[in-house]
């Protein structure tokens, strides 16, 4: 579900999990594998997370199998969702999202917990839909966005649920840039290789400054927060719009 591949110093990790990459539990533990290699082989400067196909960088959870778990082992997932996305979002080297396709729900969480995003043009939607779904934006991520891209760009991606073209994506802060379809790939090794040839420790030190705040603020109330949004997962309102969302998966 997950490759790993290195070009020179940077590590190219992919999602591969057919064309959606849905984010299940076996495919997390993959992906927390592939971060913990990078962040322990000195060799490894700089990574750059994308996906093995070109139409999904990853469509979030995979709701039809997650839907029917008990909450013991849907508390599992999750958990070890929130646990990969601090991983990624602390990572003590540069860290760069190539975004070939569609970025969606907790694929844009993944997206925007890296260190820059650059998307292909056309038609490739990056949003965070959860309200549509009944649930909160989870509290990791709700706290990195808002660090990404401010309050009130943040307040209308998460209150509406839209899913935005690049162009609107790029206008709020979530991607830094809109590139050819053919340059993304190629443009965030160029990024990662150059970020990475800096003082590493100046860097880490310099990344740890900046993502430590929210780091701080999130981990002391993320058990109480996980709880909250597992409570909402199984009302009786999620239940009924997850449904419908599952019809579309």
């Amino acid at each position: 579900m997950i490759t790993l591949e290195q070009h020179e110093r940077v590590a190219i990790v992919r999602l591969n999990r057919g064309t959606t990459n849905p984010l299940n539990l076996d495919l997390l533990e993959q992906l927390g594998d592939a971060l913990l290699r990078v962040r322990q082989d000195s060799r490894v400067h700089s990574l750059v997370l994308a996906s093995s196909n070109q139409k999904f960088f990853s469509i979030g959870f995979d709701l039809p199998h997650l839907f029917g778990l008990s909450r013991k082992d849907f508390s599992v997932f999750f958990r070890r969702f929130n646990d990969v996305c601090l991983d990624l979002y602390t990572l003590p080297k540069p860290t760069v999202a190539a975004l070939e396709g569609h970025a969606t729900a907790g694929g844009c969480i993944l997206a925007i917990c890296c260190d820059y995003r650059f998307i292909a043009e056309g038609r490739k939607l990056m949003g965070l839909n959860e309200v549509k779904l009944g649930v909160p934006l989870p509290y990791l991520a709700d706290h990195v966005l808002r660090s990404l891209v401010g309050f009130r760009n943040a307040r209308d991606i998460v209150d509406t649920g839209e899913l935005f073209p690049p162009e609107e994506s790029l206008r709020m802060g979530m991607v830094d840039q809109v590139l050819p379809l053919e340059q993304v790939l190629p443009k965030s090794v160029e990024k990662a290789r150059s970020l990475g040839s800096l003082p590493h420790e100046a860097f880490s030190l310099i990344k740890r400054n900046r993502v430590e705040i929210v780091e701080t603020l999130v981990v002391p109330r993320l058990e109480e927060k996980d709880r909250l949004f597992i409570d909402c997962w199984y009302s009786d309102e999620a239940r009924t719009r997850l449904r419908e969302a599952m019809a579309k998966f």
